[in-house]
């Protein structure tokens, strides 16, 4: 991967247009409305409006991240193919600081960070006597999440970033160093703590409805993950049990088969389910970055899935790998994770009608020869797809983390470094989702089980690229170079190359070329931060 330095590039959307509204940011955080420029208080009245704040942040501040960017890195790590050219930069690991969507999920995550503060700093001054404490404390609550979810996307692909707690704190000095990543992870730390102490707890039960927010269990999880990162094993691990002793969250499907199974997880009926830790909730209002846009993108470039101009469909296809070799026999995810010729989808509706069979022969997405499925619900069809819009976009939700990945970080946490373990605990984690997946259960289990089931499990999640860089980086460079990062056509090979001014696995991407021109002092090595 193209990386020229750890120290070179940083930008922020520090303040929005008016306080708390969620469809734009100001490129300069020092054009600023005045702080009490609108006032709210009569608007945050009741818990309701109170409750409704954190909305916006559970879809259209994720977009730019999540239309195409996030699925770009599935194709850095090589679970994706595409030669599209605004997406597969990092397919032959020559992304740099100029790619308009690594600008894209950029901005996406300083607009959450950003409106995570506003609430955190601004909202308690602004609601009226009626507003419930723990209607407020739960907004608030959500906000430290969001911040702490911007900042661990941040870190992993960025490294060393600003931290910015409250943006006035820099309304007269717009240059702004960076901070270690040392630091970057405690403030992430604090504010999933922070969120455990302030949200709600949950059942998580069948009426889905009530699933959408996040909860002390979602912080919980979230920061498991952030401990599995740091490899503090006992932590993670404690974390860990407590979400799965909680009883708040199962494996769809764990229990209920053959009702429900893998397939029913990214189906629109199935939006916030048992297993849904956190997941963007998307809902289509006609205006363009509201929705779901991974059926266009992920079905065939015919537009058979969807009911879009097919001139922008299918922009992502599998890889030869993912195709050919990643799933064995007899695992039951392959069919809803990757669609290759001859597989049948008796009950999806395509533009040509009811049912799907997978073509051999044919371009179906980038020329990969198949199609990815998940994600893929086809045509508008009421109950079954929900609405679609003017762009061809859905309401079915994106996982950012579910209770598969918990139970899978559980049984690294127990295995904490270590060559292999037959404990019991961790064995019982990863053969629940091995269970669901049709699989035989593991007897011990090493590190690399793991990390081929997270890869077989999250395939198409976003999660493989950090994975490969959370491991020792010679290893990831054996794995990345060997693959097969081409369409069906050609099998093409390219190296990882990495910047010199690492001594670990960094998988740091360019900040946006545009941005270090705002703020030379960004050029410096990062400064520790003073935590208030």
């Amino acid at each position: 991967m193209k990386k020229k330095s750890f120290l070179n590039r940083y930008s922020l959307l520090l303040l929005a247009a008016a306080f708390l509204t969620f469809g734009s940011c100001q490129d300069d955080f020092t054009d600023r409305p005045s702080e009490d420029g609108i006032s709210l208080d009569s608007y945050y009245s009741t818990n309701d409006q109170v409750a409704s704040a954190t909305n916006g942040m559970y879809s259209r501040t994720w977009f730019q991240m999540y239309n195409k960017f996030w699925w770009a890195l599935e194709v850095g790590s090589g679970n994706m193919y595409s030669g599209s050219s605004d997406v597969s930069g990092l397919r032959t690991f020559a992304l740099n600081g100029s790619d308009p969507e690594l600008v894209n999920g950029w901005a996406a995550l300083w607009a959450n960070v950003q409106q995570s503060n506003m609430i955190i700093n601004f909202l308690a001054a602004r609601v009226g006597p009626g507003v419930d404490q723990n209607v407020l404390n739960n907004t608030i609550g959500e906000a430290y999440f969001m911040r702490a979810t911007a900042y661990f996307d941040l870190v992993r692909l960025w490294g060393p970033v600003p931290i910015i707690e409250n943006p006035l704190d820099y309304t007269s000095n717009p240059y702004i160093n960076t901070n270690p990543v040392d630091d970057v992870y405690k403030l992430i730390v604090m504010d999933y703590s922070k969120a455990i102490e302030l949200l709600a707890d949950k059942n998580r039960g069948t009426n889905y409805a009530n699933n959408g927010h996040v909860s002390k269990g979602s912080a919980r999880a979230l920061l498991a993950k952030v401990y599995l990162y740091q490899k503090d094993y006992p932590k993670a691990r404690a974390m860990a049990e407590a979400v799965i002793n909680s009883g708040e969250f199962k494996l769809l499907g764990g229990d209920q088969l053959p009702s429900k199974s893998f397939a029913d997880l990214f189906t629109y009926g199935n939006n916030n389910n048992e297993e849904s830790i956190f997941a963007l909730q998307w809902k289509g209002d006609g205006a363009y970055g509201s929705a779901n846009n991974c059926n266009t993108q992920f079905g065939f470039q015919d537009g058979t899935l969807s009911t879009s101009n097919a001139s922008y469909a299918g922009v992502f296809g599998p890889s030869q790998e993912v195709i050919l070799s990643l799933y064995g026999a007899g695992d039951l995810r392959k069919h809803e994770t990757v669609m290759v010729a001859g597989d049948t989808y008796p009950t999806l509706k395509t533009t040509q009608g009811t049912g799907l069979t997978v073509p051999a022969g044919k371009d179906l997405a980038q020329g990969s020869g198949g199609g990815i499925k998940k994600y893929c619900i086809g045509v508008v069809n009421g109950n079954v797809t929900g609405p679609i819009d003017g762009w061809a976009m859905m309401d079915n939700n994106t996982y950012v983390m579910r209770y598969a990945e918990l139970l899978l970080i559980h049984a690294e946490a127990v295995l904490a470094g270590g060559a292999s373990t037959s404990d019991g605990s961790a064995l019982n984690s990863i053969n629940a989702v091995r269970k669901r997946a049709g699989l035989a259960n593991l007897a011990s289990v090493t590190f690399d089980d793991i990390f081929l089931e997270r890869r077989k499990e999250l395939c198409f999640e976003g999660d493989y690229w950090f994975d490969l860089g959370r491991i020792d980086k010679a290893k990831a460079i054996a794995i990345m170079s060997a693959q097969n990062r081409g369409d069906r056509y050609a099998e093409r090979h390219y190296t990882p190359v990495y910047s010199e001014d690492h001594a670990t696995n960094d998988f740091y991407m360019d900040y946006p070329d545009n941005e270090v021109a705002k703020n030379p002092k960004l050029l410096q090595a990062p400064v520790p931060y003073t935590f208030k």
